[in-house]
């Protein structure tokens, strides 16, 4: 049977014939909307981030984290076209409305045209970030793109240039939509809709966290917003300014990353499971089709004499064998004391070892760091809103809340602590430190890396770390808050750092699944391996064996020696 093994983060539908979904299993499969059967499986290179069907539905474009779009013929999903030239992960592409045209948003801070045999027609250059979104105008004359730069940019076809640039006071923007009348909605990372239309704007509160995506179904009237508050909101758009019809939680293995209406009252949803996930709009229901979990692993970490794994499933397992079930999708696990914390895209932050809820945030969970403060264990975890929501160890030695203190102003993306500090990075780039006596900030640097920051580790104890970025550069920073920069091996996008306990050997995951080790002793890279072709999720060290652990979405976790050419 044709499924999906990762999350489904792309996810089209056509009228009441086809739906399309995206995952980062690097899998594109085509269903049969009437009877939800899967008919066909295509593949890229690398994740698969988005899809779309061109407007008579005949084929279907995909965005993938391998630097290409690609076009397929529906139904048989043969391939037509790859759309090359991009520099970076393509985030989403669409389909002209009249024309065999394709426009695409890269990383690459770029906006490009195709034709349908892949020829590269235009490239629209002017955002400063990466590229998120793009759409076109209903008389195909323009495109319209957003960019975590903060803007909104307008570009002519005809003229190859930029029409309008729209500053959003430097809030990242995701996802753009636009009608038939040129009004365009958008939605922020402060949870607003923002609707542009005549010149004007008009910021809508909509969300308690960022919007990840906005969906106009233009012939109904009607506006999806997704959000990491967890929430779908409906808005009536038919008379111009977003009316509130229905806001619905979303269940746990919906991922708030993409939505599509289809036939009828359905809207059909990404998972973190194996299929897509469908609810009606008029009835107020959820589909009682069955989405069954995927098994790919999210983190890796050593406790005591055994090894520790969690993924998209929400179960955690001990040295091979289930230990306990949260039953949320969990990003990382870090050992406090005598438990080990957990959390993920519920917000939820958990008693990974018995599987019981601890805290609950207003935003996902990205990732945790343990440390003493008053002679208490604390931990501090990143969330997608910037703050580090603070816990310690109470007196019978569970975990109590203590307060959450403002991290960045986007997604925390690693934390980690070196001596009395806490070091972390952001989504937007950024690096602080904050003292663990007061959890004061000390310092900080908007700029601190090229690209998005995707991870960060404490280097012994005495104040040092590094941290890696999309810009594929290991950067290590002293106490004195400057960092020295070394280029890696990788050529795609890294996922994860980690270092040995005397902070020598640092360990770079990318997720196209190679493992390399950086010396730091003798500045050379000791070990170069690619044990998966699935990404590499995270890392740790096992002190006991001399090795680094590698946990992949492929649902295994792999050894990697700190110097291959020694024995261990």
């Amino acid at each position: 049977m044709i499924r999906h093994s990762s999350p489904i983060s792309g996810v089209a539908a056509h009228e009441d014939s086809y739906v399309a979904t995206a995952g980062y299993d690097n899998h594109v499969i085509l269903w049969d909307q009437r009877t939800r059967v899967p008919l066909a499986r295509v593949a890229h290179d690398h994740l698969a981030n988005q899809c779309a069907f061109s407007p008579d539905g005949r084929f279907l474009v995909t965005s993938s984290s391998d630097y290409s779009a690609r076009i397929w013929s529906v139904p048989d999903m043969r391939l037509r076209a790859v759309l090359g030239h991009h520099e970076d992960d393509v985030e989403m592409s669409a389909f002209h409305p009249t024309e065999e045209k394709v426009a695409t948003a890269s990383r690459d801070h770029r906006v490009r045209v195709f034709d349908f045999t892949g020829d590269l027609l235009h490239v629209f250059s002017g955002h400063t970030a990466d590229v998120i979104s793009v759409a076109w105008s209903h008389d195909g004359r323009e495109i319209i793109s957003s960019s975590d730069d903060g803007t909104i940019k307008r570009w002519s076809l005809a003229t190859g240039g930029l029409v309008e640039d729209l500053d959003l006071g430097g809030v990242e923007t995701d996802t753009v939509a636009i009608g038939g009348n040129g009004t365009v909605y958008a939605g922020n990372d402060e949870g607003e809709l923002i609707v542009l239309r005549g010149g004007e704007r008009h910021f809508v509160p909509a969300h308690d966290a960022g919007i990840k995506r906005v969906v106009l179904g233009e012939e109904r009237g009607l506006l999806i917003s997704l959000s990491y508050d967890r929430t779908m909101r409906l808005w009536d758009v038919s008379a111009g300014t977003p009316q509130l019809r229905d806001s619905v939680a979303l269940p746990p293995v919906v991922w708030p990353r993409t939505c599509a209406f289809a036939a009828g009252s359905e809207i059909v949803f990404g998972t973190f499971g194996d299929s897509y996930h469908r609810y009606d709009f008029a009835k107020g229901l959820w589909s009682e089709d069955p989405v069954a979990p995927t098994w790919g692993l999210n983190a890796v970490a050593v406790h005591g004499d055994s090894v520790y794994t969690i993924g998209d499933a929400g179960t955690l397992w001990r040295d091979g064998e289930v230990h306990a079930q949260p039953d949320s999708l969990c990003n990382f696990l870090t050992p406090v004391g005598s438990t080990v914390v957990t959390g993920g895209q519920l917000g939820t932050v958990f008693d990974a070892l018995t599987g019981a809820p601890v805290h609950q945030h207003r935003s996902p969970l990205n990732c945790a760091a343990a440390f003493e403060r008053d002679g208490r264990r604390h931990v501090v975890v990143g969330a997608y809103t910037g703050e580090g929501v603070v816990l310690a160890e109470s007196d019978d030695g569970t975990l109590e809340h203590v307060r959450d203190v403002p991290l960045h102003s986007n997604a925390v993306k690693g934390v980690a602590l070196s001596g009395d500090l806490i070091f972390s990075v952001s989504a937007d780039g950024g690096a602080a430190w904050h003292e663990t006596a007061g959890l004061t900030r000390v310092h900080a640097l908007a700029e601190a890396h090229g690209m998005i920051a995707n991870g960060c580790v404490g280097l012994g104890g005495d104040g040092w770390f590094a941290s890696v970025s999309r810009d594929l550069v290991l950067r290590l920073w002293g106490p004195d808050f400057t960092s020295t920069e070394v280029p890696t091996p990788h050529r795609h996008s890294l996922k994860c750092v980690s270092a040995d306990e005397q902070g020598r050997y640092i360990a770079i995951g990318a997720y196209n699944g190679r493992v390399t080790v950086y010396d730091r002793e003798t500045g050379r890279w000791s070990t170069d391996v690619r044990p998966t072709t699935s990404g590499v999720s995270s890392l740790t060290y096992d002190s006991g064996r001399g090795v680094f652990l590698a946990s992949s979405y492929d649902g295994a976790v792999h050894e990697v020696a700190p110097d291959a050419s020694r024995t261990v």
